[in-house]
This record gives structure tokens, sequence and C-alpha cells, in this order.
């Protein structure tokens, strides 16, 4: 990025640099030294467009904020899923494979989380591993481990009368259990 706004600095200053000939200069047009002047003007100036792009590649989506989004939205959806997993009903889970891999990219979005990441997917490739071989056992004891890894736990209610829940429908908690707003 640094080299970038170096380079965009370099550019701006040789494109409206004066250019000195070393000669009089001459009151007849010299095409081939205005075109070739002007060619290396734009070239400059397209070399600075093309660095542009890579100042706006930064993510600004990684916070605590939506870290805590993740790990309650899709690690809510995972915890539901416990009955499921007891009973054996395999197409509960697998309807919900999203939410183990939003759950996985979400609470685990920096590379210093990578290891934690790795784990967390290769207990999600077990617990699809166990559906795909029809193993109940195998995936009540993938899906406890991959819960006891993550944390992972449902949203709790809350009583209106004893607190708030959530302020905004822009709130990742305005369509969960923990929605309530107290009202006088």
């Amino acid at each position: 990025m640094k080299l970038a706004i170096v380079a965009t600095l370099v550019a701006g200053a040789a494109a409206f640099a004066p250019s000195y000939t070393g000669s009089r200069a001459s009151t007849c047009l010299n095409a081939e030294f205005d075109r070739r002047a002007a060619f290396g003007q734009i070239a400059i100036g397209a070399g600075v467009l093309a660095g542009i792009p890579s100042l706006a590649s930064a993510d600004g989506a990684v916070s605590a904020a939506t870290i805590t989004k993740a790990k309650a939205v899709y690690g809510d959806r995972i915890a539901k899923l416990k009955s499921a997993v007891e009973k054996g009903d395999f197409s509960a889970v697998v309807d919900e494979k999203n939410a183990f891999i939003l759950f996985n990219s979400g609470a685990y979005p920096t590379a210093k989380d990578k290891s934690k990441k790795a784990e967390s997917i290769a207990l999600t490739n077990q617990i699809f591993s166990a559906i795909r071989s029809k193993d109940a056992a195998g995936v009540k004891k993938a899906y406890s481990d991959y819960v006891k890894f993550n944390g992972v736990k449902e949203i709790q209610p809350v009583d209106p009368n004893a607190g708030q829940g959530y302020s905004s429908d822009y709130s990742y908690l305005a369509r969960t259990p923990a929605a309530a707003i107290y009202v006088r």
C-alpha cells in the first residue's frame, strides 16, 4: 500500500513536471516529441490507475462484533440441532450444513485463528462423514466434540419485564429468543 501511494505521488509529480529538451523551443510543432511525451504521461497515468484498486482491497468486515454475531446466530442454529442429533435425524443436520460453514468462517476469520478454524472444519467434516456412512453414534460423538470445541450454545430468551435484548431491527438478536424490548 505504501508503494502504491509513493507511486501515485511520483507519477503525479512527473505528469506535471516541465520537460526539458536541451534546446530552444521552436515555433513549429514537433509532432514526434509531443506524441512521445504524451504517451509517456499516459503510460504513467495508467500505471497509477492500475495501482488504485489495490488500495481498496482492505477487509474492514472483521471485528469483534462480526465474530460475536457469527457465533451467536450460527451457533444458535447449530445448538438447536441437539435433539435432531440425539434422534438420529440426519436430514435436519444436513439442512443446516450452511450454519456449520458460516460458523467456521465467521467465528475464526483471522490468520491467527487459522489452527482453530482448521480444527473446527475437521470436526465439521467428521459430522458429515458420519452422516454419509449413516453412523448415528459417530454423528453424536462428532457433534458433541464440535459443540465442546467451539463453545456453541443456544441464545437464551430475555424476559421483557427483566431487561432488553436488542434496541433496533439491525441487531443480530432482533429475530431470536433474546429479542425482547422493554415497553412501559
